[in-house]
Order: C-alpha cells, then sequence, then structure tokens
C-alpha cells in the first residue's frame, strides 16, 4: 500500500505561482508513474503532469512552459512547481502513484486546493 499526502495549494493572483508537494509513504519502491492531476468544479478530473521512475515527464499541453513536476527522493516527495497561473488552472489537484507488482495498483492523495483570481 501507498498512502500520499498532498500540500502547497491556496489562493494566489494570475501570474502568480505556487509549489504543490505530495509526500509519499508505505511501499514507494513499487512506484512506476508518479503524477498531478486536477478536477475543477463541473469537469472530468484531467493530468497536469506525470514523472516516470526513469525522469520521463509528461505535461498537459495547457500547462506546457509554466508548470515543472519533479522528485525530491531523499524526502519521498513529488513536486509540481506552478508558474504564471491562470484563473482557469483553479481546480483541486490530486496526487496520483501507480504501482507495479504481483497487483498493480493506482492511488489517490486527498486533493489541495488551488484558486488562481483574476
Amino acid at each position: 500500500q501507498v498512502q500520499l499526502v498532498e500540500s502547497g495549494g491556496g489562493l494566489v493572483q494570475a501570474g502568480g505561482s505556487l509549489r504543490l508537494s505530495c509526500v509519499a509513504s508505505g511501499d514507494i519502491f513499487s512506484i512506476n508513474v508518479m503524477g498531478w492531476y486536477r478536477q475543477a468544479p463541473g469537469k472530468q478530473r484531467e493530468l497536469v503532469a506525470a514523472l516516470t521512475s526513469d525522469s520521463g515527464t509528461r505535461y498537459a499541453d495547457s500547462v506546457k512552459s509554466r508548470f515543472t513536476i519533479s522528485r525530491d527522493n531523499a524526502k519521498n516527495t513529488l513536486i509540481l512547481q506552478m508558474n504564471s497561473l491562470k484563473p482557469e488552472d483553479t481546480a483541486v489537484y490530486y496526487c496520483n502513484a501507480d504501482t507495479v507488482g504481483a497487483v498493480p495498483n493506482d492511488y489517490w492523495g486527498q486533493g489541495t486546493q488551488v484558486t488562481v483570481s483574476s
């Protein structure tokens, strides 16, 4: 089992920055891919950025060049640095971990609210 705890959300003006963190615990060596997703009111949850175990990255077109996903291995923490925030970035942001092994699984954090005011 893997536990994920996000932090770092909040209210920011358009053009500002926020840094989200997701601390992973438990069976972290089974994690293959970690990512950030977001869900705005009335919309489906969407992938924002993902980071593979071999440090490959993937970004949604809407956040490319503004958001950066990274990992602090010493602290078992996934980070999402968000710059040049826009009102349309407002959503609940969720940390996700996909694991490999005899029983692959998919884990989610509780979510953290990001609100960007215009």
